[in-house]
């Protein structure tokens, strides 16, 4: 297993390129099953969750043709579906594996799927899932960690989530697709990987209105048909913000290309409130150009609220908290969206931040410095936090659990090195003489 060795202290300069995004590629990966035959898809990105998704679509019976130069193209064959299970060993480790739960009963009219795993960042279950397509006419039992599901007869019908839910809503409208009538998704999730999906099935010949508002209507067709043309799937917005926030928390000058400029809005009006400078050109129709953010003054602490989209995203609040530790005064951060999501501040806390969390909030109280230490990641987002208080901190800092990290970076280490970040990944058994920068103040004195 390896570790991240961070020398930090250094303010980030350049250009980096935002990859394809991780919760737009994998239910757009899962969506080809509706549809039998070739499909090519361009953006895809090279991550441990795509892999996995390509892996439990292989045991499925769809086969995938993956570059080995690096390129981001993906071939699929979906002519024959063998077996209609998404089994515990693959779906343990990623929880979108429950989105083939929709489109395997669309086209097979059964599915046997695994109860899902993934970060433990608290409950996600799938009763949403289950209620949306029940009222399509699908019948469920649950037995031994598996939810079994068949159906007659697809219809449409009215769906009412309870709560906004991004891979709920997914499923629901992957399987609504090919429904006889038509369905109404009220309380839809309206995140911008929702609407890359609508436009995704949309170009297979679906028939979708209203994604990116929390009405979904869809009239079901007979059947689908690959794209006749490559799909590319959109920028990362997390990733491109985690870049931004990088800039932010070393005081440098970073542009992200490619980055999906009118889905980061919260992001990008709280850094500027935070006193950085940003700016966007180049956005093309598709939504994505170049963001531009340079810091150098102090940091004004900012408080959040995480929000369903349009709001501030769950996905970046963990990097929010690293950059707050170090802002000239107090934030609080409130986490809505999932329960247990603050286990990051306890490892930023060995760095030298002061956070006092408190169930869904956390007040920041912000420190001049941070220290290098060894850290653990524990979520996905909870890595990238600590990668990101490592490139601001003071000496060395390695950081265990890498595999969270490769879920949802593509080549981390060398876009960091590029921007000037003194990065490296090692074995986890290789010891690391730490760097200690000389101390100013003391220097001073």
């Amino acid at each position: 297993m390896d570790k991240l060795v961070i020398h930090g202290g250094l303010p980030l300069h350049g250009t980096v390129r935002a990859s394809g995004a991780k919760n737009a590629a994998l239910p757009i990966l899962i969506a080809t099953l509706l549809a039998p035959g070739e499909h090519v898809l361009d953006n895809v990105p090279e991550l441990a969750d795509v892999s996995l998704t390509l892996s439990l679509l292989g045991r499925i019976g769809c086969p995938s043709l993956v570059p080995d130069d690096g390129g981001s193209r993906v071939r699929l064959d979906t002519w024959r579906i063998a077996f209609s299970e998404a089994p515990y060993d693959v779906v343990r480790k990623m929880r979108a594996s429950v989105l083939a739960l929709g489109p395997l009963l669309a086209r097979q009219g059964q599915a046997r799927v695994s109860l899902p795993g993934g970060c433990a960042i608290g409950v996600r279950p799938v009763d949403q899932h289950l209620k949306g397509l029940e009222a399509l006419g699908c019948r469920f039992e649950l037995s031994g960690g598996y939810v079994n599901g068949r159906v007659d007869h697809l219809r449409g019908g009215e769906v009412r989530f309870d709560m906004p839910t991004v891979t709920g809503t997914e499923n629901v409208m992957m399987a609504a697709v090919l429904a006889d009538g038509v369905s109404v998704l009220h309380n839809a999730a309206r995140e911008p990987e929702v609407v890359d999906l609508a436009r995704f099935l949309r170009a297979m010949g679906a028939r979708i209105e209203g994604e990116g508002t929390d009405t979904i209507t869809v009239d079901g067709v007979p059947a689908l048909r690959p794209t006749r043309t490559p799909y590319s799937i959109m920028p990362d917005r997390i990733e491109a913000g985690t870049y931004l926030v990088a800039g932010a928390i070393t005081g440098g000058a970073v542009t992200v290309e490619r980055a999906p400029v009118h889905a980061l809005a919260p992001v990008l009006d709280a850094l500027r409130a935070a006193g950085c400078e940003v700016s966007a050109d180049g956005v093309g129709p598709d939504g994505a150009g170049r963001i531009h953010l340079r810091r150098e003054g102090p940091l004004a602490p900012v408080s959040i609220e995480t929000q369903p989209h349009p709001g501030f995203p769950t996905d970046m609040q963990a990097q929010w908290m690293a950059l707050m530790s170090l802002a000239e005064g107090d934030s609080v951060i409130r986490e809505t969206i999932f329960e247990n999501r603050f286990m990051h501040a306890a490892e930023l806390m060995r760095m030298g931040a002061r956070i006092e969390p408190d169930r869904d909030r956390a007040v920041v109280r912000g420190v001049r410095r941070l220290e290098g230490a060894t850290v653990m990641a524990t979520d996905l987002r909870a890595s990238a936090s600590l990668v990101l208080a490592g490139l601001a901190a003071h000496g060395s800092t390695e950081m265990l659990r890498l595999y969270h990290l490769d879920r949802g970076y593509e080549r981390l280490e060398a876009k960091l090195a590029a921007l000037g970040a003194r990065v490296r990944r090692v074995p986890d058994d290789v010891r690391v003489v730490r760097v200690v920068e000389p101390d100013e103040d003391r220097a001073a004195g």
